[in-house]
C-alpha cells in the first residue's frame, strides 16, 4: 500500500511524492485524506529547522497533525465502518520515514482510538479539531479562569474568543498588531494594542508564540492576574521579577489537547455552540505543497492554509 505524501527532508527541503505505507493490522483502519492543514507553529519550526530538540525527532518526517478523511477500511473491532468522516490528529505508519506528525498525506494507517468521527458535512472545516481542541484545552485547564484579553487575533485567538462566549463569558478583549488580522471578529473586538489603555485584565490568554511579549503582558495584568501561555514558544521565556511581584503575578502553560478535549469540542461544534466556519483562509493542491508551505508562513493574509488532497492517492 503507497501514499503520497508531503516529506521534509531536512530544513526547508520539501517534496510531495509516494512512500510506502505500513501494512495495516486486524486492529488498524485505513483513511483517505481528504484535507490537512499547515501548523504555522510546530510544523513552521520543523519546515525552518527551528524545532528545539526533542525524543523522536529528526528528518525525513511527514508532517501534519490537522487533517481530515474517509474511513476506507475498518474491521469487526471497531464501530467505524468505510465511508465515515473522521477527524485524523497525524499517524506513524510510514516505515523509515517519521509521522512528526504525519497527518499531510493522501493515506494513512492508523489505530481508530486515535481518529474522532465528525459530521459529513463539515468538509474542510473538519481539520481544524486539532486547533480547536487546542484552544478548549486551554480554557479547560487547571484552575482556568475565562480570558478577559486573548493576544493574537490568528485561528487559535479566534477559537479562544468563540470559545470563551460559548462559555457564556463576556466578550473578551482581542489584541493583533496587524491591521489585516483585525476583521474576522463575531461578538467581540479586535484592536491595536497600542489604542488599549487597560491594565487590569485579570485573565490574559497568549496565541502568538512570542517569546519576547511577556513583560508586556504581565504589565497589563490587575494584581493576582494570570497569563496562560496558549501558543508555542520556541525561544527561553524570561520576565522581569520587581513588576511581576508586585504584581502577584500567576503564570500558566496550556499543554497539548487530549482526547476529552476533542470530544467536547466535537459536541459544541454539533451542538452549534462552536462555528468553525471563516477560519480557512487559504487552500492549494496538495501537489503544490511547496508553495502553500510558503503562503502559510511568510503570506501575513494567510490565517489557515489547507492542503486538498483529493485526487492525490
Amino acid at each position: 500500500m503507497e501514499s503520497v505524501s508531503v516529506i521534509l527532508e531536512g530544513p526547508r527541503a520539501l517534496s510531495v511524492r509516494p512512500i510506502a505505507l505500513d501494512t495495516p493490522t486486524a486492529d488498524d483502519i485505513v483513511v483517505d485524506i481528504h484535507w490537512s492543514g499547515i501548523s504555522t507553529g510546530t510544523e513552521k519550526l520543523f519546515w525552518s529547522g527551528e524545532m528545539p530538540p526533542f525524543p523522536g525527532m529528526g528528518y525525513p518526517l511527514v508532517p501534519g497533525y490537522e487533517a481530515a478523511g474517509e474511513v476506507v477500511e475498518a474491521n469487526s473491532n471497531t464501530t467505524l465502518k468505510p465511508g465515515d468522516k473522521v477527524f485524523v490528529p497525524g499517524a506513524s505508519c510510514f516505515g523509515d520515514i517519521r509521522g512528526l506528525f504525519g497527518g499531510a498525506s493522501s493515506r494513512i494507517v492508523t489505530h481508530p482510538d486515535r481518529v474522532l468521527k465528525i459530521d459529513a458535512g463539515l468538509g474542510a472545516e473538519g481539520a481544524m479539531f486539532a486547533l480547536a481542541a487546542t484552544a478548549r484545552h486551554a480554557l479547560a485547564g487547571l484552575n482556568n479562569t475565562l480570558p478577559d484579553l486573548i493576544v493574537g487575533h490568528g485561528v487559535v485567538g479566534r477559537l479562544l474568543a468563540r470559545l470563551t462566549l460559548a462559555a457564556g463569558g463576556p466578550a473578551p478583549m482581542v489584541w493583533d498588531i496587524d491591521p489585516a488580522r483585525r476583521t474576522g471578529a463575531k461578538g467581540y473586538e479586535v484592536m491595536d494594542p497600542e489604542e488599549d489603555p487597560r491594565r487590569d485584565y485579570t485573565s490574559i490568554y497568549d496565541a502568538t508564540g512570542d517569546s519576547s511579549l511577556l513583560n508586556t503582558l504581565i504589565g497589563r495584568l490587575a494584581k493576582g492576574g494570570e497569563v496562560v501561555l496558549a501558543g508555542f514558544y520556541p525561544e527561553p521565556l524570561s520576565f522581569a521579577f520587581p513588576p511581576a511581584f508586585m504584581k502577584e503575578a500567576r503564570l500558566r502553560i496550556a499543554a497539548e489537547w487530549n482526547r476529552e478535549d476533542l470530544i467536547a469540542t466535537r459536541a459544541l461544534v454539533d451542538a452549534g455552540a462552536l462555528s468553525l466556519d471563516g477560519l480557512i483562509s487559504h487552500m492549494q493542491p496538495a501537489r503544490d505543497a511547496s508553495a502553500a508551505y510558503q503562503t502559510a508562513f511568510d503570506d501575513p493574509d494567510c490565517t489557515k492554509m489547507i492542503l486538498d488532497w483529493k485526487g492525490s492517492a
